[in-house]
């Protein structure tokens, strides 16, 4: 059931008429790149944001999309067929595909729409001032390790120990594993970190997990993990392991709970930033946005299956229950 009506987006667009119809269309037909590990449901949203802004794709937008399926070292090769192509502007998904462009495409705009610690990682130099030629939305992963924390705790009685589940080869992830190291050491919880950086690497982090027998598991989103989320929310099913996700893509899947932000509207606001830059702005003049509006979203389906009942205050102030 509902708590809170959140804004969501149906459907993807296909091309509205063949490539040959481009020089038919009167005016500019604009280029843009598309970086990202796989397709997720939530970049529709950037497309309907766009289109309601006057840019649609089969009229005058083009989009270049590059998948690197797990094999982060693939967005250097996108990044420079982007150059080649001349894109006008190049949307990232993931912030080791924001670094692969900063580089060979400096002439190029950037935009991502939801980066994950975005100064920590050098990506942009402040929020207020990102300088270069990369600028958008900044996710409060990092910001919101305490209150993940303390949501955890209140749902497992007597947690001691959760292992954290990250992507080790995205610099992006580094802060937030810092302050969940901090938050953890506040509330007497011991952290086990659980690596990986590639698709290769999950089995190992399962068996890593099954042999340490964690209370809890904490995932640090990135693009890597996100794309593997049906594996990793099936095996917290399996081991009756109470899994704290990042969004509530994680949670429709099967996961347990999540608190974060709401990717869809993240993907639809990354419009604004392609629509300022096409008009002429610089990506180093427009502020990073930080996201303000968070959700709790729980499974109940999940929770009885796991044996877990969610206490009523937690219950209370969830934004989705999905039963």
């Amino acid at each position: 059931m509902k708590r809170r009506d959140l804004l969501g987006l149906l459907g993807s667009f296909a091309l509205s008429r063949p490539l040959a119809a481009y020089a038919q269309e009167p005016g500019k037909v604009w280029r843009m790149g598309f970086l990202a590990q796989g397709y997720e449901k939530f970049y529709d949203a950037l497309f309907d944001g766009l289109k309601g802004l006057g840019y649609q794709e089969g009229r005058n937008l083009l989009v270049e999309r590059r998948y690197a399926e797990g094999r982060s070292e693939r967005f250097q090769e996108f990044a420079a067929e982007m150059v080649r192509l001349k894109v006008d502007v190049i949307i990232v998904s993931t912030t080791p595909a924001g670094f692969a462009v900063k580089s060979p495409a400096t002439n190029i705009p950037v935009v991502f729409p939801n980066a994950i610690s975005p100064v920590e990682s050098g990506l942009v130099a402040s929020l207020a001032n990102p300088g270069g030629n990369i600028t958008g939305g900044a996710a409060q992963t990092a910001a919101l390790s305490t209150k993940r924390l303390e949501i955890l705790k209140e749902v497992v009685p007597g947690l001691s120990r959760s292992a954290v589940l990250w992507n080790g080869a995205n610099p992006a992830l580094a802060y937030p594993w810092k302050l969940t190291q901090n938050a953890a050491s506040a509330l007497g919880v011991e952290l086990e970190p659980i690596e990986v950086h590639s698709p290769q690497d999950i089995e190992a982090a399962f068996a890593k997990m099954t042999e340490g027998r964690p209370d809890a598991l904490i995932v640090l989103q990135d693009a890597l993990t996100l794309q593997h989320r049906k594996e990793i929310i099936d095996f917290t099913v399996e081991k009756r392991l109470p899994g704290m996700f990042v969004a509530r893509e994680w949670v429709t899947a099967g996961g347990l709970m999540s608190y974060g932000e709401n990717l869809a509207e993240m993907y639809r606001r990354g419009a604004y930033f392609v629509d300022k830059i096409l008009k002429g702005a610089k990506p180093a003049d427009i502020p990073v946005e930080q996201v303000t509006k968070f959700e709790l979203i729980l499974n109940l389906k999940t929770a009885k299956a796991m044996g877990w009942t969610i206490p009523p205050e937690i219950l209370a102030t969830a934004d989705d229950v999905i039963e």
